[in-house]
């Protein structure tokens, strides 16, 4: 790409960047929209209007055997709206690929593997967030997100602030999470976060200015789930449960 091209696509990146914002769409999704402009762009190295229907078709089917039909989706879906809102063209070639709809049933864990689990995690923070999770079943970034103004002791509420659909909503908050949150709370005391990140080489918790690492999260999950020796392609699921309050002992 010449330098004319390069500075005219920054131009229309910062456009789609601004359009995707003005649509309400979530940050994962702008993240993946505008990446999988950007994947493109670099594969070819050319103005994504230059490309022509074989141009996609060769990309696409190379897309195919490299990564998940998941990824093929949200890359089509991405490219799409660039096509239809920044460059205003009509979009033709969604027939180039059609992902298949395959519907699964994810593995539930059982209350008892999920006792294991807690039980087995050895970082406090990581443990109450664990059991936040499973007995209120929220998402994981909803989890993460949790602050201190979002509990509501007295009518043991949990008060869940733009959820999936940008939604909020109330869930129940049950006793032995309600005292699990209280006990972490005391130990990092952070003014703002239920389960904030701890930052520099001092690990200052209460300076943290952003919620727990969404990947420390799930690397943590992911040891617990091998040392505990579960087979189950596991996800964060409503599966409330009651757990004796041991537990809640820092490790």
């Amino acid at each position: 790409m010449n330098k004319s091209d390069e500075i005219k696509f920054n131009k229309n990146y910062q456009r789609l960047l601004q359009a995707l914002k003005l649509q309400g769409k979530a940050d994962k999704t702008i993240e993946s929209y505008s990446r999988a402009v950007r994947r493109v762009v670099r594969h070819f190295d050319c103005l994504p209007e230059q490309l022509t229907p074989e141009d996609l078709k060769d990309y696409f089917a190379a897309l195919v055997v490299s990564h998940s039909w998941s990824t093929v989706k949200i890359d089509r879906l991405g490219f799409q709206f660039y096509w239809r809102h920044i460059l205003n063209k009509d979009w033709q070639w969604v027939e180039i690929v059609k992902p298949p709809i395959v519907k699964t049933i994810p593995d539930i864990l059982t209350p008892s593997e999920i006792e294991r689990l807690i039980g087995a995690t050895r970082k406090l923070r990581y443990r109450v967030f664990l059991l936040t999770t499973y007995s209120t079943g929220l998402r994981l970034e909803e989890a993460l997100s949790l602050q201190v103004g979002d509990i509501d002791a007295q009518r043991q509420l949990i008060h869940v602030r733009r959820g999936k659909g940008h939604k909020d909503r109330l869930v129940p908050l049950p006793d032995l999470t309600l005292k699990a949150l209280r006990t972490l709370w005391l130990k990092h005391r952070h003014p703002a976060f239920l389960f904030p990140n701890p930052v520099g080489k001092a690990q200052q918790v209460q300076q943290a200015t952003r919620h727990m690492d969404r990947g420390g999260a799930q690397n943590a999950m992911k040891t617990v789930v091998k040392d505990c020796g579960i087979k189950k392609k596991y996800r964060y699921t409503t599966c409330a449960t009651v757990l004796p309050p041991t537990y809640l002992n820092a490790a």
